[in-house]
């Protein structure tokens, strides 16, 4: 139960950072970036994505210990 309430949950919130990182590069590239300028845009979102659900998952963990 609980390994698979933790791959549904990473699968979940890879799901939203790949949303995230395409919709960044969507947006990037309607205001006329260049492709490269637009897949950066993307990539700095996507880890910035996980960075946060890292820093969320490491905090919650700590305080329900």
């Amino acid at each position: 139960m609980t390994t698979a309430l933790i791959l549904l949950t990473t699968g979940f919130i890879l799901v939203i950072a790949l949303l995230t990182a395409a919709g960044a590069g969507k947006i990037a590239r309607l205001d006329g970036a260049t492709y490269p300028a637009a897949l950066t845009r993307a990539a700095i979102a996507f880890t910035t994505v996980l960075t946060l659900a890292i820093a969320a998952t490491s905090t919650l963990t700590t305080l329900l210990k």
